[in-house]
């Protein structure tokens, strides 16, 4: 696997080496080993999965102290926009965010660390989404920034008259409304 930084320290890009023959392709998804050597020691503990249909919008998602989470997500079938913003009070890079497009065709993973909100676009007809976590799901440690906060800057790729969110999404504040709970002291890893 090759690993692609960005312009976020700890926020990584995975692409896999895809072996292709006439029988189509293979290629490892996840190695424990390869992921600890090449981007950090992690733990993962709990998979999820998603389905979703074009123009839905889902995020900016994360979860407060002392249950925040890294994922490490890819798309299986169709093709999202993938996005991580920095929500850590003092860092550099707070409020900037990365985003990189998943497909099933390119099989990219992103790499969403501790003090980020990670939220997606569905640019296919349908997608699927799976996302690998180092912490289990608390409800009551669920937290959101607004997915149409404009002081982002985000660009989604849907037109806002096709974008669908769901009741609680449409609930979250702006970035500059918010208290994080998150500071630079927060490890990434």
């Amino acid at each position: 696997m090759e690993v692609i930084q960005t312009s976020i320290e700890g926020v990584v890009i995975i692409e896999p080496r895809v072996i292709r023959d006439a029988r189509g392709y293979f290629f490892e998804s996840f190695s424990q080993r390869e992921f600890d050597e090449k981007v950090r020691k992690i733990h993962f503990v709990q998979d999820n999965e998603s389905m979703s249909t074009y123009g839905v919008l889902r995020g900016l998602h994360f979860q407060r102290p002392p249950f925040t989470q890294s994922k490490l997500v890819r798309c299986v079938k169709g093709a999202v926009l993938d996005v991580a913003v920095d929500i850590r009070k003092g860092s550099p890079t707070y409020g900037q965010h990365v985003a990189v497009e998943l497909t099933e065709d390119n099989h990219y993973q992103f790499f969403i660390p501790r003090g980020f909100a990670h939220g997606f676009s569905v640019l296919s007809e349908t997608a699927i989404f799976q996302y690998k976590c180092d912490e289990f799901y608390h409800p009551e440690a669920e937290g959101g920034i607004s997915i149409m906060d404009q002081s982002l800057g985000i660009d989604w790729h849907i037109p806002t008259d096709k974008a669908i969110l769901s009741a609680k999404d449409l609930k979250h504040v702006c970035l500059s409304a918010y208290d994080t709970p998150f500071s630079m002291d927060v490890s990434l890893y």
